[in-house]
C-alpha cells in the first residue's frame, strides 16, 4: 500500500481507500456479515481510511465500522459527513446546535471520542458561499469533537467556494473518466493550498466496470433505479449524471482501458491514481471480492501520456455534452 498526505491534517492516508455507501443501504441488498469481512479485508491489506456518512443506512454504515475498527481507533482514521439529515437550504440546519447534535450523534454510533474528518455533505451552494458552517466547524474543532474538517462538493464552483476559507483541509468531488472538469479548474488550485483531495464515485456508480448491458434492472432501493434522473437528489450522483443508456454506450467505448491490464475497473481507478493531486480514491464496496478488485489498481499498469490524451479527448468530444445538472 501507498501512503498520500492528506493536505495539511497530518494525515498519511492509502491512495485507495473505501467509501461506505454502499454498505449502509441505497446500493440494493446487504449483508453485514460480508461487510464487515470485507472492511477487515481492507485493513488487513493496508487501508487505513474509510468515509461515510450520517444518513448511508440511517448511520448503519458508521456503526459497521466502529465494530470493524475497534481497537485500532489510532490507527484507522474515519472520515463521516453531516447535514443531509436536514433541509441542506435551511441555514438552522448548519446552526452550532444543530451541528453539534450531529456530530455527537455520529461520534456515539462511531464509539468515538472525536472525529479525524468532518466533512459538510453537499450542502447547498448557498450555505458555503455564507460561510457560517465552518465557524461553527471551528469551535467543535476547539471543543475537541472534530480533528479537522472539510467539504464534499457537487460542482467545481462549490469546491473553489469552499477552497477560499483557511479550515477547510479537504474536498470531496466527483471525478472519473466521465467527470474530468475538476481536473483542469479545480485540483491545481487545491494543490497550491495543500488541501487534500478525496475522490468519490471513480467508477461512475458502476458502469466503467463495463459490466452492464443496456437490459441490465437495478433493485428496486437501489439508487440507480431511482435516482437515474435526480429524482431523490443530485442527478449527478448517479452514474455520473449521465443516463444509464447513455453511460453504457459510453462505457463499451472504453473498454480499451482494461487492454495489458487487471479490469476496465482497476484501469479507471488506475487513471485517477496517476494524477498526483490527488490524495486517495475512495470506490464503495460489498464484498471482498470487490475490496480485492479495487485495490489490484495499486499494481494495475500507468497509463502513458498519449493514453491519457486519448480519454481527455474522449470526454470532451463524446462525453461532456451528455452530462446532466450543474458540475
Amino acid at each position: 500500500m501507498n501512503y498520500r498526505a492528506l493536505g495539511k491534517t497530518g494525515m498519511n492516508i492509502s491512495e485507495v481507500s473505501f467509501g461506505t455507501w454502499a454498505i449502509g443501504g441505497a446500493w440494493g441488498t446487504t449483508n453485514d456479515e460480508e461487510a464487515l469481512k470485507s472492511l477487515e479485508f481492507a485493513i488487513n491489506q493496508g487501508v487505513n481510511f474509510f468515509d461515510t456518512a450520517d444518513v448511508y443506512g440511517d448511520g448503519h454504515s458508521e456503526e459497521l465500522l466502529a465494530k470493524a475498527t475497534k481497537g485500532k481507533e489510532d490507527q484507522i482514521h474515519i472520515a463521516t459527513k453531516f447535514c443531509r439529515k436536514g433541509d441542506i437550504f435551511d441555514p438552522n440546519n448548519y446552526s452550532y446546535e444543530t451541528v453539534k447534535a450531529y456530530c455527537e450523534d455520529s461520534l456515539r454510533r462511531l464509539n468515538r471520542e472525536a472525529i479525524d474528518l468532518y466533512q459538510v455533505h453537499c450542502p447547498a451552494t448557498e450555505i458555503i458561499k455564507d460561510g457560517q458552517v465552518f465557524d461553527v466547524l471551528d469551535r467543535l474543532k476547539q471543543e475537541g469533537k472534530i480533528r479537522h474538517y472539510g467539504v464534499s462538493v457537487e460542482t467545481v464552483e462549490e469546491g473553489l467556494m469552499s477552497l477560499e476559507y483557511p479550515g477547510v483541509e479537504s474536498l470531496q468531488v466527483i471525478f472519473n473518466m466521465f467527470r474530468q472538469k475538476p481536473l483542469q479548474e479545480l485540483f491545481p488550485i487545491a494543490k497550491e493550498k495543500e488541501v487534500g483531495l478525496l475522490i468519490r464515485l471513480p467508477l461512475a456508480s458502476g458502469l466503467l466496470t463495463g459490466k452492464f448491458t443496456p437490459e441490465h434492472t437495478f433493485e428496486e432501493d437501489d439508487h440507480r433505479r431511482f435516482n437515474e434522473n435526480g429524482e431523490a437528489f443530485n442527478v449527478g450522483e448517479t452514474f455520473a449524471g449521465l443516463g444509464f443508456q447513455k453511460g453504457v454506450e459510453l462505457a463499451n467505448e472504453l473498454k480499451w482501458i482494461a487492454d495489458g491490464r487487471d479490469s476496465m475497473a482497476s484501469a479507471a481507478l488506475r487513471w485517477i491514481i496517476d494524477q498526483d493531486e490527488i490524495t486517495s480514491v475512495i470506490p464503495g464496496f460489498k464484498n471482498s471480492r470487490q475490496v480485492k478488485d479495487n485495490l489490484s489498481a495499486l499494481q494495475t499498469k500507468p497509463f502513458s501520456h498519449d493514453e491519457k490524451q486519448k480519454i481527455q479527448s474522449f470526454y470532451e468530444e463524446k462525453v461532456k455534452s451528455f452530462i446532466r445538472g450543474p458540475y
